[in-house]
């Protein structure tokens, strides 16, 4: 999984990796109480991207499957000890 920030986008401009000027399609943010929002984006090789609202430079980025993967642990309850 890879965290980009701004800061590590402009550093990696010609690397093939997630965010070095890569085109992400972002869906409709997700708001919880307290205006908490991340959405949700795919890029056109096929890369997902989760970010918050509060910061629109940075994100997380990986496969597709593994980012379902960490949303289906999620659910299941795997991050439950955190909230």
């Amino acid at each position: 999984m890879n965290v980009t920030t701004e800061t590590t986008l402009a550093a990696n401009r010609t690397d093939a990796g997630a965010g070095a000027g890569a085109e992400i399609d972002w869906n409709e943010a997700f708001c919880s109480e307290g205006a908490n929002c991340f959405r949700f984006g795919l890029d056109d090789p096929g890369r997902a991207y989760i970010g918050s609202t509060l910061t629109p430079g940075e994100y997380v980025s990986d496969s597709v499957e593994a980012l379902r993967a960490l949303i289906s642990a999620v659910k299941a309850g795997a991050a439950d000890h955190l909230l």
